[in-house]
């Protein structure tokens, strides 16, 4: 019996293999991106003992480690989606991995602010 998830109709036609470098490229570039933002969290924890109280710090690197999560599994899903279209001749989609990490770094980056300003 076959696996219905290998068939001809379900993974396309094979894409030029330039772009499936590139759609992989840009994978390990967010994945990069969330390593850093998990490195940032565990550090701020780490050493940013000056934070106080203990919750503000508790909650800037959680939101830290929380956002390297979340942004993991958005690389991984908008890689899937862009390697179906390329596989379907369909337009590729947008990403919405740019306004999360965009929204999320501005909200703690003012979170932190106001911390730094009130120390």
């Amino acid at each position: 019996m076959s696996d219905p998830l290998m068939s001809e109709e379900h993974l396309g036609k094979e894409p030029d293999y330039r772009f499936s470098l590139a759609n992989e490229r840009t994978f390990l570039a967010w994945i990069r991106t969330a390593l850093a933002l998990l490195a940032g969290g565990v550090l701020l924890y780490q050493y940013g003992t000056r934070i106080e109280p203990i919750g503000l710090r508790l909650g800037l690197c959680s939101g830290l480690i929380m956002m390297s999560g979340a942004l993991s599994l958005g690389a991984y899903l908008h890689w899937r989606r862009c390697d179906h279209a390329m596989r379907h001749d369909a337009p590729l989609p947008k990403s919405f991995l740019i306004v999360f990490l965009a929204a999320a770094v501005m909200v703690l980056a003012m979170i932190t602010a106001g911390s730094l300003v009130l120390l």
